[in-house]
């Protein structure tokens, strides 16, 4: 993310957000990579940031980067809870099924 938004140092479970990400970024005092849970909602009518260190980035090794767009339709414990969903489930689960051919469809000549 590169836009800067204000911070807002707390977020309502039930309040309606922009979006959220799961991202590595330099730790603020330059400890290293560490994870980011950034969630965006509204204060005084602007887009604010949230942000949760969740730890060094090695932790994460094989964990997919999240971009849930919201639209101000999904509260932020449905983003959270859909972010821990798919945070547990490894992108390599789903290889097969993304380079998968459609046999009927395709067929080698």
């Amino acid at each position: 993310m590169n836009k800067l938004y204000p911070i807002t140092l707390t977020v309502i479970p039930h309040e309606k957000a922009m979006a959220l990400y799961e991202v590595n970024e330099q730790s603020p005092d330059s400890r290293g990579m560490h994870r980011y849970q950034i969630i965006l909602v509204a204060r005084d009518g602007k887009l604010a940031e949230y942000r949760t260190d969740m730890g060094e980035s090695k932790n994460f090794k094989g964990v997919r980067f999240i971009n849930i767009p919201s639209l101000w339709v999904h509260t932020v414990d449905y983003l959270q809870k859909l972010a821990e969903e798919l945070r547990l489930d490894p992108l390599e689960t789903h290889l097969d099924e993304l380079l998968q051919l459609d046999k009927n469809r395709f067929k080698l000549v």
